[in-house]
């Protein structure tokens, strides 16, 4: 390999690194003209690289967030494995990448040496994964592949029980079975994990206003994980009034012990699952100036959120 044709390579993999840079920067660490540097960076905007060039004082050049892998080297062996990974999956009526992995498979078919397409052509017609005939359209596998990989809150209408409902999810991953696309997730309108069918959920969009929850020990291998979470406790402590007392007594009594002191007033201290922090946020929230949680922290939190959006409902009211 020539020494510009491997300038070139590292070039490319320094500029997906940077991100950002100046041609100074590059001539410097490439030692090499800025003349050169340029002329290297027109070649790889050539090649597709795609670099969007700033002016000013403190311009420079900028790698757009589509960025072109470096080359790499495959053997027979291997290029034939990865077309055929993908052409197994033909069958789905919906993929994550579809078109990315069409196209992937065009340049790999491309690029091969006549003599490895005809044995691929032949491989085709003696091999086949067989799916489910069961079979409907997920439109957005990526998205939520996507958010469940970055941690991030999705917006979904979802039908269910033959009605549109909105909700607002964190996606654990996404998983094909019998022909169907499912997507476990936290809902945060339920306040629980749900596990939803992609195929009916009808629009879905990134959703930056609620902020999300450490999920990096939940994923697809570790479903476990749901079942410990859902039935994790915490220590809980609450003081209540005299009036507290009385209404704890009537509703709690079979769940909790309910301490009274010689005033009247009294307190509970025992442990909840965190499963349950919805309803005793929703219970305690009702009981107003009459109780006055401690712990946990998670239930303090959720009682927060509840309340704030209460009062913005009602902000347009006041004066």
């Amino acid at each position: 390999m020539s020494n510009r044709s491997q300038r070139l390579i590292e070039l490319m993999m320094t500029v997906n690194r940077k991100r950002k840079f100046t041609v100074k920067e590059l001539a410097e660490e490439f030692n090499v003209s800025r003349r050169t540097i340029l002329r290297d960076l027109q070649e790889l905007s050539g090649l597709g690289v795609p670099l969007y060039s700033e002016v000013g004082p403190h311009g420079g050049y900028q790698v757009l967030k589509e960025r072109i892998l470096p080359p790499i080297a495959f053997t027979e062996e291997e290029a034939v494995s990865i077309f055929f990974a993908s052409h197994a999956l033909r069958h789905f009526s919906s993929l994550p990448f579809e078109t990315e992995i069409s196209a992937a498979l065009k340049k790999f078919y491309f690029y091969m040496p006549g003599d490895v397409r005809d044995r691929i052509d032949q491989m085709k017609n003696r091999f086949d994964f067989i799916s489910p005939t069961r079979q409907a359209k997920s439109s957005y596998l990526s998205l939520l592949l996507e958010a469940a990989v970055h941690q991030k809150v999705v917006h979904i209408d979802y039908e269910s029980k033959s009605e549109l409902t909105s909700r607002k999810i964190q996606p654990i991953g996404i998983y094909a079975s019998v022909g169907l696309w499912y997507c476990p997730s936290y809902c945060f309108t339920r306040d629980d994990f749900r596990l939803f069918r992609c195929d009916k959920i009808h629009s879905a969009k990134l959703d930056e206003s609620v902020k999300p929850i450490d999920l990096t020990h939940i994923h697809l291998g570790n479903r476990q994980a749901i079942k410990e979470e859902k039935h994790k406790k915490a220590d809980f402590f609450v003081e209540l009034s005299r009036e507290g007392v009385q209404r704890c007594e009537s509703d709690l009594s079979r769940r909790f012990i309910v301490n009274v002191r010689e005033d009247g007033t009294g307190w509970i201290e025992d442990q909840i699952k965190l499963s349950n922090i919805p309803f005793f946020a929703k219970y305690f929230i009702g009981l107003g100036e009459d109780a006055w949680v401690e712990r946990p922290p998670e239930l303090i939190e959720n009682m927060k959120q509840r309340l704030a959006k209460l009062l913005e409902k009602y902000k347009n009211n006041f004066v």
